[in-house]
């Protein structure tokens, strides 16, 4: 009898421009897992270089509060003025199925999802200093000074809010965050409230 490893829901947030996107693609680039991204809907227009379906799914605020409206989120948030949220149907259906998760949000709707599914791996991507992670934000070229200052002073919130997660991974180099976040998702799969059950039908039931 083989153990059943259940799909694990891996959530990975932080302030906005710590670098989740890129530390997620990171991960991605990774040959031995066998994660599933979920793609989040937004009302924000697309960045340069991003693409529809892959990135985000780009959507009006007429058609995200019509799915909101049908309960079709398993968490959803405002942000500087546009809606995100997580396509609730093909979240449970991967993770039925056995396969890991990952979401990609903001804290807000990660605090959502840790009221609905507790179990979940909730990981806290954390810039190396505030200076930083002001440099990061106007690196990027998409923000004007207001909403520069907009998203500074709500990263302060949410770093304050960083104790709610499981893990704090400091993003200082993609490639250590990539490295830590594997360690964590391998880690998850040998919890004993995951794996017991089954290890203790194995040994005791071996036919």
């Amino acid at each position: 009898m083989e153990l059943i490893d259940k799909g694990v829901l891996i959530v990975l947030s932080g302030p906005s421009g710590v670098g989740k996107g890129t530390v997620r693609a990171k991960v991605f680039e990774e040959s031995h897992h066998s994660l599933a991204y979920s793609v989040s809907m937004t009302t924000r227009k697309p960045r340069v270089g991003e693409v529809d379906g892959k990135d985000y799914f780009f959507v009006t605020h007429e058609v995200f509060k019509q799915r909101l409206a049908e309960g079709k989120f398993l968490e959803h948030a405002e942000f500087v003025g546009h809606f995100y949220g997580t396509p609730l149907d093909d979240v449970q259906k991967r993770l039925d199925a056995g396969k890991d998760v990952m979401l990609e949000i903001e804290v807000e709707g990660a605090l959502q999802v840790k009221k609905v599914m507790p179990d979940a791996c909730f990981i806290f991507v954390a810039p190396p200093s505030m200076d930083e992670l002001h440099y990061r934000i106007i690196n990027r070229g998409t923000e004007d000074p207001a909403r520069v200052a907009g998203r500074m002073k709500k990263a302060e919130v949410e770093i304050g809010l960083a104790h709610e997660y499981d893990y704090i991974v400091i993003n200082d180099t993609v490639e250590n965050a990539k490295n830590r976040i594997m360690a964590i998702i391998d880690a998850q799969h040998s919890r004993s409230d995951r794996v017991l059950e089954g290890y203790r039908q194995k040994i005791l039931n071996p036919n």
